[in-house]
């Protein structure tokens, strides 16, 4: 499990440093890919064959499924952390989620997500208030 908030600079080479509890459960490769709301998502090949197993599933015929198959997929990297602990970002990732200096790495559970740090406050700005009604309507009647 990931959980925790951690702040780190991307360099000019777009590489970003990973943090030191992450880096052990990530193993030695991995994928990033584009996420929702403008970050990335960082997945450990196990969660990613598991997404993988779900797309697989979903209609073709789709065109919503097809439109996001593609979107997550065409943005994927496979990815294994250098000597210092760092991740190479491509281009069009950290064009994707804003990302150009001051960077939040969270855990989400089974996934790790890759803010910009304007986006990260952007979003908290906008869910600060609803989290609690979100929490009830997620958790009504347990």
């Amino acid at each position: 499990m990931f959980m925790g908030e951690y702040h780190h600079n991307i360099d000019d080479k777009n590489r970003l440093v990973i943090p030191a509890n992450f880096r052990s459960n990530l193993g030695e490769t991995f994928i990033i890919t584009r996420g929702l709301e403008k970050c990335l998502y960082i997945y450990t090949n196990s969660e990613w064959q598991k997404i993988v197993d779900k797309l697989a599933s979903l209609p073709f015929t789709k065109k919503d499924a097809r439109t996001f198959i593609r979107a997550f997929f065409s943005a994927a990297a496979n990815c294994s952390l250098d000597r210092q602990g760092r991740i190479n970002i491509t281009p069009n990732q950290a064009l994707y989620a804003d990302l150009t200096k001051e960077c939040v790495i969270i855990g989400v559970n089974d996934r790790l997500e890759i803010w910009s740090q304007a986006n990260w406050d952007k979003f908290n700005n906008e869910y600060s208030d609803a989290l609690e009604s979100v929490a009830e309507d997620l958790f009504n009647g347990e």
